[in-house]
């Protein structure tokens, strides 16, 4: 802008000048025609010269106002290049910095405008011949872009809340599975120990595993544990799998059960025990149990008795006298 002020005051300056030749020059006329002559052409030349100049000077203004905008505009877009990229403000000191990797020194603006506005010529020029109807695509391609980018940041914060989700489910999860585990371990020993004497049964975690990688089933006798249940009997493995699924019951009892001719594999003794150990395990809760053996009678409350006579089915019900 100093530049531009100089420059038009060195015009004003040699304007003044050269009037100041023409009034001599005006003076020398009535003397010279032939000079006159001369003077008035090199005043009309430099006249127009002077006209050329303040047009000049006027595109100048022009191209100075539209500098100013394009200032605010690049100004609004260094800042929106600083928010989106803050390696920016961190390597802001390496600008312009010889040899390094924002050494700026090899580039010439006015080339790049040059080459700018070439450019843009030929952008007219391609615009004359390709189908306009390709810029309204092409619109519409960006804000469906825009579009997708969006739902996409929403996905992925919902996608970090699920993720949030789920990882608080699975601390429930195992919190739960570890209480269950407690409890349910808990009770397997006591029932399987009541219903076979001088054993234990315990869910042990996998050797190197955890909680949620599996459990493994295991007994003992007389204090010394089995290698595998293959050891056992099948009437013990039926015991086995009875506490099992007791235990499992007792961490949250249903009022109401339902076992059919669960004993049948059982002896009078271990059923006896499975009596027993029902009444004593269970006392919340009502059980209705099919048996063929007496050792299960005598811990019931109340007996039906279903017997087939003369081709039909009779239900007798037998109340036991409770003591005290």
């Amino acid at each position: 802008m100093k530049k531009l002020e100089e420059k038009i005051i060195d015009l004003e300056n040699k304007n003044l000048k050269i009037s100041g030749n023409i009034n001599i020059k005006f003076q020398e006329k009535a003397k010279n025609e032939k000079e006159y002559d001369l003077m008035r052409k090199e005043k009309e030349k430099l006249e127009a010269e002077l006209s050329k100049k303040k047009i000049e000077i006027s595109n100048l203004e022009v191209r100075l106002v539209k500098y100013d905008k394009d200032l605010k505009v690049n100004y609004e877009l260094i800042k929106k290049l600083e928010k989106e990229n803050p390696w920016i403000l961190t390597d802001y000191e390496l600008f312009g910095v010889k040899d390094s990797e924002y050494d700026f020194t090899g580039f010439d603006i006015n080339v790049q405008s040059e080459i700018l506005e070439k450019l843009k010529e030929e952008n007219e020029i391609l615009k004359r011949k390709v189908n306009m109807k390709v810029d309204t695509m092409t619109d519409k391609s960006e804000k469906l872009y825009e579009d997708l980018i969006n739902r996409k940041e929403i996905l992925m914060k919902d996608k970090i809340k699920i993720e949030k989700a789920i990882m608080e489910l699975d601390e429930k999860r195992k919190e739960a599975l570890t209480q269950i585990y407690e409890h349910t371990n808990k009770f397997l020993n006591s029932i399987y120990s009541s219903l076979l004497p001088g054993t234990k049964a315990k869910l042990a975690i996998l050797p190197g595993k955890g909680l949620m990688d599996g459990l493994e089933l295991k007994v003992a006798f007389n204090n010394t544990w089995k290698a595998s249940l293959s050891e056992l009997s099948g009437g013990q493995r039926s015991l086995l799998a009875l506490s099992l699924i007791l235990s499992l019951l007792r961490y949250k009892p249903a009022p109401f059960y339902i076992l059919d001719e669960i004993d049948a594999a059982l002896d009078l003794s271990h059923t006896a025990n499975l009596g027993v150990m029902i009444k004593e395990q269970f006392p919340q809760s009502q059980f209705i149990v099919v048996s063929l053996k007496d050792g299960m009678f005598t811990n019931a409350n109340v007996l039906y008795k279903v017997t087939f006579s003369d081709g039909s089915s009779r239900v007798e019900r037998i109340a036991k006298e409770r003591k005290g």
